[in-house]
């Protein structure tokens, strides 16, 4: 299956209390089916969240999703695929016009 590559870089950029430990930034690459600078356009322009919590939605649940879909045979993704394709579907449908 073709797909797009990406490299992810996660960097550690301030400890939730004092004296807590920074992290080393982490780096690794992904593949995934859709175009994920597609997705968080799409879900930035429809208006629910600000530019950064919707580029956080849209990365975490591609790369979950796309593990799962990867694995969709594995016993730990049984119970919340149903789940998933609900809430997918009800992500792509928001800011979309009503239909009549």
């Amino acid at each position: 299956m073709k797909e797009h590559r990406y490299r992810i870089t996660l960097e550690h950029l301030a400890t939730a209390s004092e004296g807590q430990q920074q992290h080393a930034p982490l780096n690794f690459e992904a593949g995934n089916h859709d175009d994920i600078f597609a997705i968080i356009e799409r879900i930035r322009g429809n208006g629910q969240f600000d530019a950064d919590t919707s580029a956080q939605l849209a990365l975490g649940l591609k790369l979950f999703s796309e593990v799962m879909l990867k694995n969709r045979k594995h016993p730990l993704f049984e119970e919340i695929q149903p789940a998933m394709r609900e809430f997918i579907g009800k992500l792509k449908s928001q800011g979309r016009p009503a239909t009549e």
